[in-house]
């Protein structure tokens, strides 16, 4: 076996791994064909992209279309959180001047609108909880940082295992104890391994705040994570925004799976949040607004005049064509699994990204944003054959309020799952409490059956 004596043992792809790896290659391949011929559901959904069905919820509803006449018509996305238009909610609380996050939380695991009483309450549990234990920081976060802090977070959540007397209880008021902390104590987990890992990688200083009881998530997290604390009302209450409209997408997006299937096995809490991270880490998951972004600033570099709609259509073609960017053939941020006409929550975010844009002096990025959107469905219209409408989704807008905010790119998954552990945390109740068979889909085997050869004669 060859080795490079200068290499990382853990990390090093050497030659004969190379030569492995093309017969796992040459041996994993199925035959596309064969997943027509047995009328396989790629990836659960259908040709027109219906998902198959596979359990039920209260929890959160995606609508892209409605039936007439036993015919499915698009119609413009609508999502709804127990039953309430997120679009409602959403205008509720900032025409109140108030923060979104905690009272939609609320929400998701209780299933009503708390009263001024119980939302004050609530805050306050929530604001308890946002203690790491004694020495988690030193001991634990600060050791051997990741370059991802997805894996860090993923790693913070399977080490409170330790700290927990009841880790393996899954009666629901332990469940909803551990999802609380979970919820509480994100913030921390994601600002603080970036912290760390800034700090002994980049060789930046370390500055460690504490979180507030009183402040609302949003706040925390720019609190916690600017060496000043400081923040605007406007970035923090956008940011709460973002936090609310992620917050769930119903039992059948790829990281809610995995938590009903996790918790379908009667595993821990810890256990299935971390499954549930590893799953919304995923380029095509949590982490396309990043790709969004690399592909905006990519554009934008390449791009004399950002006001000239044919050069700007000759690049999302070039995308398409496999010849710019990664070349991986796609404009990121445009379509979804579901929504064809229209995403809610871009909309909605669409609107506040446009004064976060005048605070912040990006008129002139927001223009361009708005060209690509008007341009993109058009060009992938014109290039592809689609079986339903393309629209800008909600990864489209929400990395450039990130970067509006200032947030590092390394946070911009975790933010996205300080906002989902309160769905994931839902569904995990209604798991349990619906509880009746693990989920087990079938796969077909279609691989012939061979006779044994013995080791000489091979």
């Amino acid at each position: 076996m060859t080795q490079n004596n200068n290499a990382n043992p853990y990390s090093e792809i050497t030659p004969e791994i190379l030569s492995l790896a093309d017969k796992c290659v040459e041996n994993s391949s199925i035959n596309p064909e064969l997943y027509s011929k047995y009328e396989v559901k790629r990836g659960l959904r259908d040709i027109n992209g219906k998902g198959v069905l596979t359990g039920l919820t209260e929890i959160a509803e995606v609508k892209s279309y409605t039936i007439e006449d036993s015919e499915m018509i698009p119609c413009p996305g609508k999502l709804y959180y127990r039953g309430l238009n997120i679009e409602d909610i959403v205008k509720g609380f900032v025409e109140d001047k108030r923060f979104g996050f905690e009272e939609t939380t609320y929400l998701l695991l209780f299933g009503k609108l708390p009263t001024p009483e119980e939302l004050k309450e609530f805050n306050a549990l929530l604001g308890h909880y946002r203690t790491l234990p004694t020495s988690f920081v030193r001991d634990i976060i600060m050791k051997a940082p990741s370059q991802n802090m997805m894996n860090t977070l993923a790693r913070s959540v399977l080490t409170l295992y330790s700290y927990d007397d009841r880790a393996d209880d899954v009666s629901i008021p332990n469940v909803l104890r551990q999802c609380l902390q979970l919820i509480a104590l994100f913030p921390e987990l994601s600002v603080y391994g970036y912290q760390a890992y800034r700090h002994y990688h980049d060789g930046q200083s370390l500055f460690i705040h504490s979180p507030s009881p009183e402040m609302s998530t949003a706040e925390n997290i720019l609190h916690l994570l600017r060496p000043d604390g400081k923040y605007t009302e406007l970035e923090a209450r956008i940011l709460d925004v973002c936090l609310v409209i992620h917050a769930d997408h119903g039992g059948g997006n790829n990281s809610t799976f995995t938590t009903h299937v996790v918790s379908s096995s009667g595993t821990d809490t810890y256990s299935t949040v971390a499954a549930s991270l590893g799953s919304l880490k995923g380029p095509k998951h949590g982490g396309a607004n990043l790709k969004v972004i690399q592909m905006f600033d990519d554009m934008m570099e390449t791009i004399k005049d950002w006001e000239d709609e044919d050069e700007i259509s000759d690049y999302l073609r070039g995308l398409l064509h496999k010849e710019r960017f990664d070349k991986a053939g796609l404009i990121y941020g445009m379509g979804h699994a579901v929504y064809s006409i229209s995403d809610p929550r871009a909309g909605i975010l669409k609107g506040f990204v446009e004064k976060l844009s005048k605070e912040k002096g990006y008129d002139k990025e927001f223009k361009f944003y708005s060209c690509v959107e008007k341009l993109a469905p058009k060009i992938i219209a014109e290039e592809r054959k689609i079986y339903k409408g393309v629209s800008a989704n909600v990864d489209f807008y929400s990395g450039f309020v990130y970067r509006m905010l200032g947030l590092p790119i390394e946070l911009y998954t975790p933010i996205f799952a300080i906002a989902r552990i309160s769905g994931w945390s839902a569904h995990r109740i209604e798991e349990l409490v619906n509880a009746s068979k693990i989920i087990r889909p079938a796969y077909k085997n279609v691989a012939k059956h061979i006779d044994y050869t013995p080791l000489n004669d091979r």
